[in-house]
């Protein structure tokens, strides 16, 4: 049906609540079992569609009233496939094809919970048989992510069911631009892509501009190590992302808006293209939007993965169809973006946010977090943690909090070494600033940045000076090379590292890296390069240690090195079963199987490591 009134869109939501509140387990709800099936990206990898196949067939043929719902990611990622049954809240972790005839036969027709797939807490065994009672999820407060694993990312009435475009519909009826305007500001809301400009003072500047042609653009080039929060946004919600550019385009006067987003997200992509289409048949974008005199439609132009189209200027660029290259900054987009015409540019999380400070107003979202880094914040959490996945939190949250509460700490008991946040451009924080709350000064303050938000922890078999490597090798790869300092400076630190590795480093190379991070970050035309060197740069204040190990003792603390490590096996733990003979390549392993333990000639040895990978006993380590 089209969408021509406010009417419309309460006819809809009357009628598709039912489904949203069995979900939610609130009164009214929807008598028949709903199945939701989480089909995000990293649930798809583990074949979550074919466990949403299976479960409709097996439905189908057992005469079952139910409903089997492909949902956006829930976040608990290293649980999945995972499948919720409604009502009830009943959670399934690490669904496979096999386990689905038993959640048919006995949960949907007799009402037996399937204990055995159920999450088991780890520090204590007991089976959790609700989603709510799962303290991953309870500590978490959603905002961004409120519709993520609740709604069909590709029915735009489930979207309507939830409230959405009634933010929209509110604006476009009772609203002027600047009163949108000074909410946005008033919520003290800033960009979630980066250094945290605040959004409000970003969307003025853009309304103040002069000119009849404007352009909204949502940033959806999300290319930092570990970073998923914008795509599994785009995978589970796209109709927010939506709903808040054209509340945007309102706001400054736009009626053309662009999502730039990277073509390595084909889920992401697909789901945009059907939200867009949808939206489009319903009359939510295009022509005289609810029947207001407000035009507005958004495009996909998709990006080829370069990292430093993340940078607003670059992306614009890139979105004309040129080479994805920086350009100096005045003048900034809101004055002169997408050809040449002013524009504003926000990413997926920070509009995720606008509808529903819309709907609730900029005092209730002011809120949350702190004083100066309001409302809440997504994170990906990777690495070396239990929980991977994809978590939101108030800001102020702690680290520790999120990584050991949350996050459920270090597996295999090994020790917390640092956490790595924001991307490349950030830095890494060790054990010692746990307690630091998560916003955009504090950790500045501690070489680091909350960039996008990804959040990669370490363990003590992390070697912070190839840690340090890892993200320049990253950066100085992903650099346009438009400007020297970027192009050169990060090359030469990156040989400097290289050799430092190898064994081959100097004591006064650590005082050349660090002025040569000063001179890339001071001179680089843009974001990229301004930033490289903080993993450099804050390991060498936190992990000096490290790197003078590496120089002066051509010892790597970790074992990751090669050219500094040594296999060596025990005898007293060696079984003498062969396994690592029989995997070394070099013949550099020698014993007799059920005799004597087995030696490694350091001569021989490639120091590839497949030895320590395949003993079964832990016999050999490194030296």
């Amino acid at each position: 049906m089209m969408i021509n009134l406010l009417s419309d869109l309460e006819d809809i939501r009357r009628r598709r609540l039912p489904d949203i509140k069995a979900r939610r387990g609130e009164p009214g709800a929807a008598p028949e079992w709903q199945v939701l099936v989480c089909s995000g990206t990293g649930c798809t990898s583990s074949a979550s569609h074919v466990v949403r196949e299976e479960l409709a067939r097996h439905i189908g043929e057992a005469g079952i009233q139910a409903r089997v719902v492909k949902t956006g990611c829930f976040g608990f990622c290293k649980m999945g496939p995972l499948v919720v049954v409604h009502p009830g809240q009943t959670l399934y972790c690490l669904v496979k094809k096999e386990d689905v005839p038993e959640i048919v036969q006995s949960h949907l027709g007799k009402g037996k919970i399937v204990e055995r797939l159920l999450f088991a807490e780890p520090d204590t065994g007991e089976r959790k048989k609700c989603l709510s009672d799962i303290h991953f999820f309870r500590a978490q407060h959603r905002v961004a992510l409120r519709n993520c694993g609740l709604i069909d990312p590709e029915d735009i009435n489930e979207y309507i069911a939830c409230d959405g475009y009634f933010a929209l519909a509110g604006v476009l009826l009772h609203w002027d631009p600047s009163r949108v305007v000074e909410v946005i500001k008033q919520s003290g809301l800033r960009g979630r892509g980066g250094a945290g400009f605040p959004t409000g003072k970003k969307w003025e500047l853009a309304a103040a501009a002069s000119g009849p042609v404007k352009y909204v653009v949502c940033n959806a080039d999300e290319g930092d190590p570990g970073a998923f929060m914008d795509r599994s946004i785009l995978e589970g919600d796209p109709y927010s992302v939506l709903e808040a550019m054209t509340i945007a385009g309102y706001a400054i006067g736009a009626r053309e808006g662009y999502i730039y987003v990277r073509a390595e997200y084909p889920i992401a992509v697909d789901r945009l293209e059907r939200a867009i289409a949808q939206a489009r048949e319903v009359g939510l974008l295009g022509r005289r939007i609810l029947n207001t005199g407000f035009d507005f439609d958004i495009d996909l132009r998709l990006g080829a993965g370069a990292f430093v189209c993340g940078e607003e200027t670059a992306l614009l660029r890139s979105a004309e169809g040129h080479r994805g290259e920086p350009h100096p900054r005045p003048p900034y987009p809101a004055t002169c973006g997408l050809w040449g015409k002013p524009t504003l540019v926000n990413n997926v999380e920070t509009y995720a946010n606008i509808p529903v400070i819309i709907r609730n107003g900029a005092q209730w979202f002011a809120s949350m977090g702190t004083e100066n880094s309001k409302g809440t914040k997504v994170f990906s959490l990777a690495g070396k943690i239990m929980n991977t996945g994809l978590i939101e939190v108030p800001m102020g949250t702690t680290l520790r909090t999120v990584i050991f509460d949350i996050g459920g700490g270090i597996p295999g008991g090994r020790r917390f070494k640092a956490v790595q946040t924001g991307g490349p451009s950030g830095g890494c924080i060790p054990e010692r600033y746990l307690d630091t709350p998560i916003d955009y000064e504090s950790l500045k303050k501690l070489g680091s940045m909350m960039g996008s938000g990804g959040m990669i922890v370490l363990d003590e078999t992390d070697c912070m000076v190839d840690i340090a490597k890892f993200y320049l090798q990253f950066s100085q790869d992903e650099s346009c090379g438009q400007c020297t300092p970027c192009r050169v400076g990060t090359k030469r630190m990156l040989e400097i590292l290289e050799r430092i590795t190898q064994g081959k480093g100097r004591m006064e190379d650590l005082d050349e890296l660090a002025d040569l991070s000063r001179e890339v970050m001071d001179a680089s035309l843009c974001g990229l390069g301004q930033t490289a060197p903080n993993p450099v740069l804050s390991t060498l204040r936190y992990f000096r240690d490290e790197y003078v190990a590496h120089i002066r003792d051509k010892h790597c603390p970790a074992g990751v090195c090669r050219a500094l490590v040594d296999y060596v096996v025990d005898e007293e733990k060696c079984i003498a079963c062969g396994l690592c003979a029989r995997q070394c390549v070099a013949h550099a392993i020698s014993g007799e199987k059920k005799g004597r333990p087995y030696f490694i000639d350091r001569q021989k040895c490639l120091k590839c490591g497949a030895c320590l990978a395949s003993c079964p006993r832990e016999a050999i380590y490194t030296a």
